[in-house]
């Protein structure tokens, strides 16, 4: 628990006491926790733990009951710029009439700014983004008529233009093709490699062991939070998940192999 604000200042991001709810039923209860910087850290869970709910109240996107998160020592709307976000692909209007290059420079509003012009730089560093993730050559292309996997890539690229310190994601893997899913894994390592935080959403199981420096087990409330070697364990699992066998059983099976 963090004692003070210069305290939790250490931390990308310090959660204390939040607790969230919906229709006064509790989702998230309680909740301790400070990131490490630097690292690629996984949200684990069952359906219904909270996952999604806790990155939205770190965003001021819910409203809290109680608790403070502080990201880098200071409330998220002071820290707005230095946050990069990739919300689930199924709560984005993909209908809306814009293109892939307008979707990526829209990481770059804020230092744009706006109702100012976008500069060569600007459109410069959106296209490079795209590049990054193998989507160039789309950015003419209305988000519409991209494939599910592509629009993931889209998105990935607005938050790398906006060349944030840390990055919210959530679910990222969910529902995307082999390519892709090769593309987001490789991206988030070179991220992490180059110093940034990476707070991933993850329901994958078996392939915790492989993708994540650090974990945190959720079930309304923390259940374990730490290095992925000392917390992605069985008995943590258990707690998390109540003894659902089969999920449990993968995981077991990936925690034996070491993969």
């Amino acid at each position: 628990m963090m004692q003070s604000i210069s305290e939790a200042g250490r931390y990308p991001v310090a959660i204390q006491d939040l607790t969230v709810a919906y229709h006064r039923k509790p989702v998230l209860w309680d909740i301790d926790l400070h990131t490490p910087e630097g690292e690629l850290i996984g949200i684990i869970g069952p359906n219904g733990a909270g996952k999604s709910t806790l990155i939205k109240a770190a965003l001021d996107l819910v409203p809290r009951i109680s608790g403070r998160v502080l990201i880098y020592g200071k409330p998220y709307r002071e820290q707005r710029h230095r946050v990069g976000y990739v919300p689930q692909r199924e709560h984005i209007d993909w209908d809306f009439p814009i293109h892939a290059l307008d979707v990526v420079l829209m990481g770059r509003y804020g230092r744009i700014g706006w109702f100012r012009p976008v500069t060569r730089a600007h459109r410069r560093i959106a296209l490079e983004a795209l590049d990054r993730v193998g989507m160039a050559d789309y950015a003419g292309r209305q988000i519409s008529q991209l494939s599910g996997g592509q629009q993931q890539r889209v998105f990935l690229a607005r938050a790398l233009a906006q060349d944030a310190d840390i990055y919210f994601l959530d679910e990222p893997l969910a529902g995307v093709d082999a390519a892709t899913t090769r593309v987001i894994v490789d991206l988030l390592r070179d991220l992490r490699t180059r110093g940034k935080t990476l707070v991933v959403i993850h329901h994958d199981l078996q392939s915790v062991p492989q993708m994540f420096d650090h974990v945190v087990l959720l079930n309304m409330r923390v259940v374990a939070s730490g290095p992925m070697t000392d917390v992605f364990t069985p008995e943590n699992l258990v707690k998390t998940y109540g003894g659902k066998l089969t999920i449990l059983d993968q995981a077991a099976q990936a925690i034996a192999s070491g993969e």
